[in-house]
């Protein structure tokens, strides 16, 4: 039997390969072991559990070899864990702490002394959780938090399940807060029971440990595979998983479309105390469990381990709604849902009161972050797509630790001031207040078509390096697909859409608000261009040119609009005429014209929708050869003819009559229409030229 097949409930990753050439290297190889446990979500989730290693060093004053500890930091995460994010300290040091300690009422204390402790000078800051691997003697330590390890945590008789599977080769200790004296008590707790293999930490997780950094994983991974192995024989055996089905889900397809729906309604009411960026998903597990009898039995108990509800509050808003509910009214939807999130707020603010210490931070949004909408799916919202999708992922780890203890006995929460010395604890609150500010488009979602190439492209790179999030959409699926490979993960989506076809604009915000909840910012940047006399021009060229300009324009906006509408604080809609629809010129007619109406129709649309918020701005480029797709084919040649000049020279040419003498670029129409969203938050119906200076463009 190979490594690989003795486990069947946890992925088997480790590669004889990349070992060997680590070989020697026990940081680098205790970093190996960190990222592929991160790898499986089962394991643990982002930003969950930290890893260890102890080696032998030469001391920089002394030159004497000691021992020295490396420990995943505070606020990383062991998936993606490097060298930059993990801290180096003196064990010996460290374990010196326990002669200044004084007592669990002052352990916050405890954590300014580990830099005390520190060996590499350029180490991350040391994380609560260090002392509970520099106490335990071992040379390779995982601190984890399985799904189906937290459901024997979360059992109510967990103590005496953790004997029943490992019997006296595993530990327990009861819940406490991580920090020094949990570190103490885990120190006692293998003093007490020598020769054991690991500790459970009640509602918590798993220490496992090694002398090698594989003797350390293959102990993690087999602890975890028993007691998957014991709670899948019990699933199901006595009663249905959940209780079973109490309903079924709406078809994949109608189950997206509500969800699309849905995802601005509540993205809006989510939204009351700082706006928010959402995330859908209808995962097998999720449905299993949003659909099950026991869904209003388990649902209001809220999680259990600390890193589940730090991301997800302490319960989910479970929406009272017919899962094929007709929300074609938003409005009246929202009126109908909003008793529900009153109560939530009621209830919340109501935990934080009865909870609070004298020294505890101010409440935070009382707005739900997990929403359950039985027969659909699960939305999250948070302050950016990774964290709302985190959220996601955590709270489905809290479904399958409920689905665990309910087959093996009961779920228990973690009682509510527990909950709240975690949530509220002014160590969180410090490291809330070191994360970086925000940049000026965060929480804001840009919908830009064209988005393939060109001007659209840069306008979607710009506005994603500003903070915003962004959906891409196109004719052309290949070209997008290559786009979307310049933005990082939970920045960016793509959508292939026809701007010209109603059903095909539909369909691009439905994915926008399937991605991100929402959109905020809309930019017109989809053309093409036809160079062609009065004779020459076809009715299919006009035609043509007024369906992706004007037409297109004018579906967006109203898609656009009632997306914002719904959501209900306002938003940007930002469109990419031309100096064309201002100045005459020859061989022109159909495209200066459909630019015009593009024009006109933002000082129309401005008009209209300024009492919602919306804001409707135009930008006019003009010569935009290098970089712009508008000029591959036989509109460069039409205008060279029509200016006596060659191909080439054109970027010259447009360069040297306008007033700057400069070239335009696809990168100067992405700053203009950054001014109309991120700067000139006050202006509406207004032009903004990047072109160089046209004097017979001049709007005044």
């Amino acid at each position: 039997m190979t490594a690989t097949d003795q486990f069947s409930h946890v992925d088997y990753l480790w590669d004889e390969q990349k070992a060997a050439a680590l070989e020697g290297d026990e940081v680098g190889l205790f970093l190996y072991r960190s990222n592929i446990l991160g790898a499986d979500l089962r394991i643990t989730n982002f930003g969950g559990g930290n890893t260890s290693c102890k080696t032998i060093e030469k001391d920089p004053l002394t030159g004497e070899e000691v021992e020295v500890m490396w420990v995943k930091g505070s606020g990383g995460d062991i998936g993606t864990l490097t060298r930059s994010g993990i801290a180096g300290l003196y064990t010996s040091r460290l374990r010196d702490l326990k002669n200044v300690y004084r007592g669990i009422e002052h352990e916050d204390e405890m954590v300014g002394l580990f830099y005390h402790c520190l060996y590499d000078l350029d180490s991350r800051a040391p994380s609560i959780d260090t002392p509970l691997h520099g106490l335990l003697p071992f040379k390779h330590i995982d601190h984890l938090h399985p799904d189906a390890l937290i459901a024997v945590a979360a059992a109510e008789d967990s103590e005496a399940v953790t004997k029943e599977i490992w019997g006296d080769t595993m530990g327990w200790v009861p819940w406490q807060r991580p920090g020094f004296d949990l570190g103490l008590q885990l120190e006692k707790c293998l003093n007490e029971n020598p020769g054991i293999r690991g500790i459970v930490l009640g509602s918590h997780g798993l220490f496992t440990w090694g002398d090698t950094s594989y003797e350390c994983y293959m102990n993690s991974l087999e602890v975890i595979e028993q007691v998957s192995r014991y709670i899948a024989e019990r699933e199901g055996k006595d009663r249905p998983v959940f209780g079973g089905a109490r309903m079924e889900s709406l078809p994949d397809a109608g189950r997206k479309k509500q969800a699309a729906k849905m995802a601005p309604i509540l993205r809006g009411m989510c939204s009351s105390h700082k706006r928010m960026i959402g995330h859908f998903t209808d995962d097998e597990r999720v449905l299993q469990f949003i659909n099950s009898h026991d869904l209003d039995k388990l649902a209001p108990l809220g999680t259990s381990c600390p890193d589940h509800f730090l991301r997800t509050k302490i319960k989910p808003l479970v929406l009272e709604m017919p899962s094929d509910a007709d929300l074609s009214n938003p409005e009246a939807i929202k009126t109908q849902l909003e008793p529900a999130f009153e109560q939530y707020r009621k209830d919340y603010a109501e935990y934080y009161e009865s909870c609070k210490h004298p020294d505890s931070p101010a409440m935070r949004d009382p707005n739900p972050v997990v929403i359950l909408y039985p027969g659909v799916g699960m939305f999250t919202f948070a302050k950016n797509k990774q964290t709302a999708r985190v959220a996601s992922e955590f709270y489905i780890n809290a479904i399958n630790v409920m689905r665990g203890a309910e087959a093996i006995s009961s779920y228990t929460a973690l009682p509510r001031q527990e909950a709240f010395n975690i949530e509220y604890w002014l160590l969180e609150e410090d490291k809330l207040k070191r994360q970086p500010p925000e940049q000026p488009l965060s929480r804001r979602v840009a919908l830009i078509t064209g988005g393939g190439g060109g001007i659209g492209r840069a306008i979607a790179e710009k506005l994603a390096a500003e903070g915003a999030n962004v959906v891409l959409t196109d004719l052309k699926k290949d070209r997008l697909e290559e786009a979307n490979q310049a933005f990082g993960r939970d920045i960016s989506a793509i959508a292939t859409c026809d701007v010209a076809d109603a059903n095909s604009v539909t369909e691009a915000f439905y994915e926008a608000c399937l991605a991100f909840g929402g959109v905020d910012i809309v930019v017109h940047s989809a053309g093409l261009a036809i160079s062609k006399s009065i004779e020459e021009t076809e009715l299919a060229d006009w035609d043509l040119l007024q369906n992706v300009l004007a037409k297109g324009q004018f579906l967006l906006t109203k898609a656009g609009a009632k997306v914002m509408k719904t959501q209900g604080f306002g938003g940007d809609i930002i469109n990419i005429a031309s100096k064309n629809g201002l100045v005459s010129g020859p061989k022109n007619i159909a495209y200066g014209t459909a630019k015009a109406a593009q024009q006109h129709m933002s000082r129309l649309a401005a008009a209209e929708l300024a009492a919602d918020g919306i804001r409707v701005n135009t930008v006019n480029p003009d010569g935009v050869i290098v970089g712009s797709k508008i000029w591959e084919g036989d509109w460069a040649e039409g205008r060279a003819k029509a200016y006596g000049i060659k191909v080439e020279d054109l970027p010259a040419h447009y360069a040297n009559r306008n007033l700057l003498k400069q070239i335009i670029r696809p990168e100067d129409i992405a700053n203009g229409v950054f001014a109309f969203v991120g700067i000139l938050d006050k202006s509406t119906g207004n032009t903004l030229n990047v072109d160089g200076g046209m004097p017979g463009a001049f709007t005044r």
